[in-house]
């Protein structure tokens, strides 16, 4: 697996699990499989799988179906795996694409994790509708939105991120993101 002396750190998202009862994956044998790859300096974030850990320099294609890989068999389950370099998810933290965001209780932050990045005609920002669901940016494989609840009550919003981008994403809160770059 190695193919540098020069170690990087990584934050993991993995998609479905421990969600509903259904696709139990405990965080503490996750840590000790990612140990067993060779990973260093594991921390799991939430039980959601969110996994910041350091690795020898590789493409982040290959970490990820490395990892993917490696779950499914011991877990007996697929457990798709999206990976970006730590330094990205904290220079996103430090540019705050959400400052122009007028923030209420019923007002959802979002990142999108794009497995591929899949260019689609749409123009941003984007508003469902309703004005409810905001897509305001998508930078690469990543895409950043506005849910607001006092509008639709519901996350079903977000669907539209499937529409138009496809099943392969995961997604995550603002303030998990917070959580894991103070890791």
């Amino acid at each position: 697996m190695k193919t540098t002396d020069r170690k990087e750190k990584y934050i993991a998202f993995l998609r479905g699990i421990n969600v509903g009862g259904h696709h139990k994956v405990p965080m503490a044998v996750l840590r000790d499989e990612l140990e067993k790859m060779g990973f260093e300096n594991i921390v799991t974030i939430l039980n959601s799988g969110n996994i910041v850990f350091d690795a020898f320099c590789e493409s982040t294609e290959k970490l990820e179906k490395d990892i993917s890989e490696h779950l499914e068999n011991f877990f007996e389950f697929p457990i798709p795996t999206i990976i970006r370099k730590y330094d990205l998810i904290y220079d996103f933290l430090n540019n705050d694409p959400f400052k122009e965001v007028k923030i209420t209780k019923d007002v959802r932050l979002y990142i999108s994790f794009l497995k591929n990045n899949k260019e689609i005609d749409l123009k941003l920002p984007w508003s469902s509708s309703d004005n409810s669901y905001k897509i305001i940016d998508k930078k690469h494989h990543n895409i950043f939105s506005v849910l607001d609840l006092s509008i639709s009550k519901t996350t079903k919003a977000m669907g539209t991120l499937e529409i138009y981008f496809g099943k392969n994403i995961t997604t995550r809160n603002w303030n998990t993101i917070k959580r894991i770059v103070k890791k």
